[in-house]
């Protein structure tokens, strides 16, 4: 594991770590619970159809492109961290600033 960049406390734990003066106390039921929880999550079972302009497709896939991913991935993507709170519209929390009249 690379040390670089650690704070003295971060290097404390981490030498303590691959030292091995730490015990695990995972039981097997809760690995079992996190587990059948982390399939759960990724499960893919549902389908939807949606009808997008060409543009904003052209615009998707190419963003996929450069993540390397399939473009319905990338979607999927973006949903899921949309309603998970990790992605953010930007323009949702701006207040609208009001025009100015330019006839005199």
């Amino acid at each position: 594991m690379s040390k670089g960049k650690l704070s003295k406390e971060e290097k404390a734990l981490l030498d303590a770590v691959e030292a091995g003066e730490f015990e695990s106390v995972l039981t097997e039921t809760r690995k079992m619970e996190l587990k059948a929880i982390a399939n759960n999550t990724f499960k893919k079972d549902k389908r939807i159809n949606i009808r997008i302009s060409n543009r904003d497709l052209t615009a998707i896939q190419s963003r996929a492109s450069e993540e390397g991913i399939p473009y319905q991935t990338f979607v999927s993507s973006i949903i899921h961290k949309y309603i998970s709170g990790s992605l953010q519209d930007l323009t949702a929390n701006k207040q609208m600033q009001p025009t100015q009249n330019t006839r005199g």
